[in-house]
């Protein structure tokens, strides 16, 4: 749904002016909007998608992918209850930095750009053989609304619908399967720990607030506090869904290189997060 609004109601004009260019403030602009956006990595994936559509480039795009998921309001209230201040304070800092990390290397990289989007819609211009001419692109409320529910419900599905149901089936099979409390207890001290972590939120499909009770449990059960941070960081930005959609979308160098930046940072934030308590 939000994806259908941002796609019919907000202007071309807004996302030129201050999404449409590779300087620092877009950056800051998409990281505000995921960390107050109220949904998951999922739900991130056709907001970015249209952002994308509009001609917003590759590497606010990145950016909005791992700060929507990654925080909301009820994740950090949840973190602040059960892992302490510094935690949370240290958690959001960390998707901030990572945010901005992916969004000025993905900057460096050219991705097909949308020409003369203007305020026209890029989902009717792929689909223009259909029947109906996508004539719902007409003042109005009722038309409006009907463009808003054509876009959420018919087009991004559409687009991108095999791919989440993939991901989604993945994700609960690994989570049916993987013994992990014996092996944190008997294998995981130090910094294996770590790599446990990236390795268990790069498989695993867990979301912002869901996630915080997952890791105050491994933390409990010994896994280091550095480790807990770098599963709150890779976990929930890096399910089967981002991954397919990234590949389809942006292509396999670019999703290499966005895992690749998630896993490298998420341990070092960890690590100094570790150090410094």
């Amino acid at each position: 749904m939000i994806s259908g609004i941002v796609h019919e109601l907000l202007p071309q004009s807004i996302i030129e002016k201050h999404l449409g260019n590779k300087g620092f403030l877009p950056l800051l602009y998409v990281i505000i909007i995921g960390m107050i956006l109220p949904v998951c990595c999922f739900g991130s994936l056709p907001i970015a998608v249209t952002f994308r559509k509009k001609g917003v480039p590759l590497g606010p795009v990145l950016a909005f992918l791992i700060a929507t998921p990654a925080t909301s309001i009820t994740a950090i209230l949840v973190t602040w209850k059960l892992m302490g201040v510094a935690f949370t304070i240290a958690l959001c800092t960390g998707v901030v930095i990572m945010g901005f990390i992916i969004g000025i290397i993905g900057n460096f990289f050219e991705t097909p750009e949308v020409k003369d989007a203007g305020d026209s819609c890029p989902m009717c211009e792929e689909c223009s053989s259909d029947s109906d001419g996508h004539s719902h692109h007409k003042n109005g409320f009722i038309n409006k609304l009907r463009s808003i529910l054509t876009y959420a419900f018919i087009d991004m599905p559409r687009e991108m619908g095999l791919e989440l149901v993939l991901g989604i089936l993945l994700a609960a099979v690994i989570a049916s399967i993987a013994p992990v409390n014996y092996f944190i207890e008997h294998y995981l001290a130090g910094f294996a720990g770590y790599i446990f972590a990236l390795v268990f939120g790069l498989v695993m499909y867990i979301c912002s607030t869901a996630s915080v009770p997952l890791a105050h449990a491994f933390v409990q059960a010994g896994l280091s506090i550095g480790a807990g941070m770098v599963l709150l960081l890779a976990g929930p930005v890096t399910s089967y869904g981002t991954i397919l959609v990234i590949k389809k979308e942006f292509g396999l160098k670019i999703l290499i290189i966005y895992l690749a930046v998630i896993g490298v940072m998420s341990i070092l934030i960890g690590l100094a997060f570790a150090a410094l308590t």
